[in-house]
């Protein structure tokens, strides 16, 4: 069991190490080691806070911090940590990892942090440590401080309701149904990227993008190479928060391109691998019309409502007059299976179907097409599992338009045929490479 020391802030009357039932008076400050084998690990609650604020935290590891000194920190739900000497270091997201990195740039004795859970009173509790490149709490404890807040009860891994994210959010929240093919609402897709050729003074729309990070959109190798060879940096420009393809936009942001970074595997015939990276110049502003999605990760699943899984896809794809949209459209389609599949065009899928892809949309019409490509299939995963309608939660992008079957008629897609993507999760080690 793990042992809480109980120290007052006003009297200390009674110490009980290994029971609960304590006599008290003024509030008092629990102590206990998240680390069984580190007492280098420190961690104290303070009780008799508000409801809303009890649920925090203060964490400290004990030792010499040098100048470059790095520790990594996650924990098993998602949490927000402030430093307490933002003098000596800094605080980041790595969004890939869904750690909190800081590194110090003047020396200091130890790290002291805060960390506070989400309103619905759960406490999010260290799993991991790696300072310096060195796991320093292999062997970790939760629900050491369940019993010291009112309205908990057991461990804090019972109830994982996400707070505030960092990733995935809307700020600008509209009323009313996601309407398949209907143009959206500025603020709806803040992650969403529109790709541009920039040859002199002509500039135009070939692709979409995700934004990941404040330097990283993620898109297809499509998007971004000839003949299998990266585009010019200078050649493609990123406008984030965009609706309208053609100006009138109410915050857009234009970034230059630092580095195009295709996938090493990437195959034009074939398009396997059909992922690229286009790292930004200049750091996006996040505001209510620039957000970063999340990255998509298997154990999602688990907290999406029962039965078949739905995806988004925004975009400035040809509409049914064979034009691309001027406004940013939107479908919510379903994930289907390889032997659906296959069945639907033996010819086709056989031949393009892989591990690292697979398939998705309706044979009625409705799909991704041209312009769409490089663009987000988005997953919605609810903050409390399982729940559905106008639930809070995050946005995943899970895969990424790659192609689909050709019109005979003319060199665009055909809408009633299923959409190939590229499934993210197979590449998420690479992704995190180059995450900030």
């Amino acid at each position: 069991m793990l042992i809480l020391h109980i120290f007052y802030a006003i009297a200390l009357l009674k110490v009980v190490e290994s029971v609960k039932t304590v006599s008290i008076v003024g509030n008092p400050l629990a102590h206990a080691v998240p680390c069984k084998e580190n007492r280098d690990v420190l961690a104290t609650f303070e009780s008799g806070r508000p409801p809303g604020e009890e649920n925090q935290y203060n964490l400290n590891i004990i030792g010499n911090m040098y100048p470059q000194s790095r520790v990594e920190l996650k924990f098993d739900s998602d949490a927000t940590v402030n430093l307490s000497d933002p003098m000596k270091a800094r605080i980041t997201v790595n969004t890939y990892k869904n750690a909190f990195s800081v590194r110090f740039f003047k020396p200091a004795k130890g790290l002291n942090i805060r960390v506070k859970g989400p309103a619905t009173g759960t406490i999010p509790y260290v799993v991991s440590i790696v300072q310096d490149g060195e796991e320093i709490c292999e062997n970790y404890t939760t629900g050491y401080f369940d019993d010291l807040i009112q309205g908990v009860k057991g461990s804090a891994e019972i109830s994982l309701s996400v707070p505030e994210g960092t990733c995935g959010r809307r700020k600008v929240v509209h009323t009313g149904l996601i309407v398949n093919g209907l143009p959206t609402k500025p603020g709806d897709w803040p992650w969403h990227v529109a790709l541009f050729t920039v040859e002199g003074a002509v500039v135009k729309y070939i692709c979409g993008g995700t934004l990941l990070s404040k330097t990283l959109v993620l898109t297809a190798a499509h998007c971004a190479t000839i003949r299998n060879d990266p585009v010019v940096p200078n050649s493609l420009s990123a406008i984030l928060g965009k609706h309208n393809l053609i100006g009138g936009d109410i915050a857009p942001q234009e970034r230059e391109i630092f580095q195009v970074i295709i996938h090493p595997s990437y195959d034009v015939k074939t398009l396997n691998n059909d992922i690229a990276l286009l790292k930004l110049k200049s750091e996006a502003v996040f505001d209510d019309y620039v957000q970063p999605a999340c990255l998509w990760n298997t154990n999602n699943f688990k907290k999406l409502p029962s039965g078949d899984v739905y995806g988004t896809v925004v975009g400035w794809g040809f509409n049914h007059q064979d034009f691309l949209s001027t406004t940013l459209q939107q479908i919510n389609i379903p994930l289907v299976s390889e032997a659906t599949c296959l069945k639907s065009n033996p010819i086709f899928f056989s031949k393009k179907l892989d591990a690292n892809k697979f398939c998705a949309g309706y044979t009625n019409g409705t799909s991704a097409c041209n312009g769409d490509s490089g663009g987000g299939l988005m997953i919605f995963v609810p903050d409390i599992p399982g729940a559905s309608g106008n639930a809070s939660g995050t946005w995943h992008v899970r895969g990424i338009v790659s192609l689909t079957v050709s019109r005979r008629d003319v060199a665009i897609c055909d809408p009633y045929q299923y959409t190939i993507f590229t499934d993210v999760v197979q590449y998420k080690d690479w992704i995190g490479g180059y995450l900030d």
